[in-house]
């Protein structure tokens, strides 16, 4: 081995030695540290005993100090309850004194009692039950007589009230439904688009004013008033159909004869049209919906229907929002007081045709249309034809009465007025040969169309003059009645 491999292991050698010192080293260093750690834990729990054994000793000395507490209570309870078995003792005894006293001064009450019984029955000569049932008697007839009293007032009290609130509901009612008034007239106006039309609605030699009046049984008025002409006439009815003819006839501009009789047919025939048209208006008016066909249909005839100069339609469109508006105002039932005012009249589409009063038969309609029995029976008893049977039922007769009785809803002399001139339509249709009969000029004057195969030419006169005659005989009017006798015969033929 030479040098270099000798020094290289004594080296070897040497880092190996020092290696192993400074592990020595190491392991004694980490031995030293745990014993400390121990050592330091050790005291460490030495303390917390010596505290732990601190704090027993301290609860210890509390728990002790406690005892002596209750202790104490114990014995302040025990004092107390002794005084408290003294005093319930003390209390049973004083009890006992005062039954003993109640009971002693109770047998004296009675003895005084009976003794001033036995004085008064010797006194009044009346017994102790004839005593008390004379007290009783004298009681009642007292509180009978302060009921009374109280009654009256209470009723007068309330009447006042009531009253009040009547007028203070049917005035809310009025002021909230003011309007124009119902009240029907008997002249239509009609519009011209221009003045010249006057002079085609007269035509030549007034022929088409004559058969207009003729076919419509309606006076045509045409003054000096600029772009319109006036038709009067007590019937309704005729009066629409002619308006709605004229107005055709205006439209189309030409006007002769044969086209008077045309668009007066066509106005005759669309009348049911116009009714069902006017009857649901009037019901959407009044705010009523759901109604039969039927009951729309009879409604829309009372718009040519007239009461004491009031047009019905009109009325009973009035009628139900004045019900409506009362019925909110107390409490009813909003909607049946409407639909019942509206229908209240519809009956007055029937007289004309059937026997009977137009309430029952307004009821009886209703009934077959399905309508609800309190509609139905305030309908019927709306002017006391049966019993009422609602608080609506009354509200309806409220509403008839306002809408008919407010000043200018009605005028009687135009309902004797359209009287008179159908007894003297009807008086003079009744002669043999007339086909039909019109008053006109507010019943001056009186136009006679007869049936020419039946009437010639010769008899007009004598007719004329009998028909005047009869009327002189069987009616009463001011003044003096013209009576026209006409007879026209016409001829047409188709070239084919």
């Amino acid at each position: 081995m030479d040098a270099m491999g000798a020094a290289a292991i004594i080296v070897a050698l040497l880092l190996a030695c020092l290696v192993a010192l400074v592990l020595v080293l190491l392991a004694r260093r980490e031995a030293a540290a745990t014993r400390a750690q121990a050592i330091e834990d050790a005291v460490t729990t030495k303390a917390e005993a010596r505290s732990l054994l601190e704090d027993a000793q301290r609860r210890e000395g509390r728990v002790g100090d406690r005892e002596q507490e209750l202790k104490a209570e114990r014995d302040q309870v025990r004092e107390l309850a002794e005084q408290a078995d003294l005093r319930n003792k003390e209390v049973e005894q004083r009890a006992q004194q005062v039954e003993t006293g109640r009971l002693a001064a109770q047998g004296e009450l009675t003895s005084a009692r009976a003794a001033a019984a036995d004085l008064l029955e010797s006194a009044s000569g009346l017994s102790a039950q004839e005593a008390r049932a004379q007290q009783v008697r004298l009681i009642l007839a007292q509180a009978e007589q302060d009921a009374a009293a109280q009654v009256r007032r209470s009723e007068a009290k309330a009447r006042r009230v009531a009253e009040d609130r009547a007028r203070e509901i049917v005035a809310t009612a009025v002021h909230r439904m003011a309007g124009p008034s119902s009240t029907q007239s008997v002249v239509t106006v009609i519009p011209l688009p221009a003045e010249e039309m006057k002079g085609r609605i007269i035509g030549k030699e007034g022929r088409n004013i004559r058969t207009f009046e003729a076919v419509t049984g309606v006076n045509v008025i045409i003054d000096d008033t600029a772009d319109q002409v006036t038709l009067s006439s007590f019937d309704a009815e005729r009066r629409e159909v002619a308006s709605v003819a004229l107005e055709a006839l205006v439209a189309d501009g030409r006007i002769h004869p044969q086209r008077i009789e045309l668009a007066y047919a066509e106005a005759l025939a669309g009348s049911r049209a116009r009714t069902i048209e006017a009857g649901n208006a009037a019901a959407e008016a009044a705010g009523v919906s759901g109604l039969h066909p039927e009951v729309i249909e009879t409604l829309g005839r009372l718009r040519l229907r007239v009461s004491y100069g009031q047009n019905v339609l009109a009325h009973v469109v009035e009628s139900a929002l004045l019900a409506s508006v009362m019925a909110a105002e107390i409490g009813a039932d909003v909607e049946i007081a409407r639909r019942a005012a509206f229908l209240h009249d519809i009956g007055k589409a029937l007289t004309a045709d059937r026997p009977g009063t137009h309430a029952a038969l307004g009821a009886e309609l209703l009934q077959r249309a399905g309508e609800e029995d309190v509609v139905v029976n305030a309908v019927a008893a709306h002017h006391d034809g049966v019993p009422m049977e609602s608080v609506e039922a009354v509200l309806v007769q409220a509403a008839d009465t306002c809408s008919a009785a407010r000043p200018g809803a009605r005028r009687e002399e135009l309902d004797q007025f359209v009287e008179r001139m159908t007894t003297l339509e009807s008086l003079v249709t009744a002669q043999p040969g007339v086909r039909r009969a019109v008053a006109m000029s507010a019943g001056r004057e009186v136009r006679v169309i007869v049936e020419p195969d039946v009437v010639g030419d010769g008899d007009l006169g004598g007719l004329a003059d009998g028909i005047a005659r009869q009327i002189e005989t069987d009616l009463s009017y001011p003044g003096e009645i013209t009576v026209t006798v006409i007879r026209e015969r016409r001829a047409s033929a188709t070239a084919g």
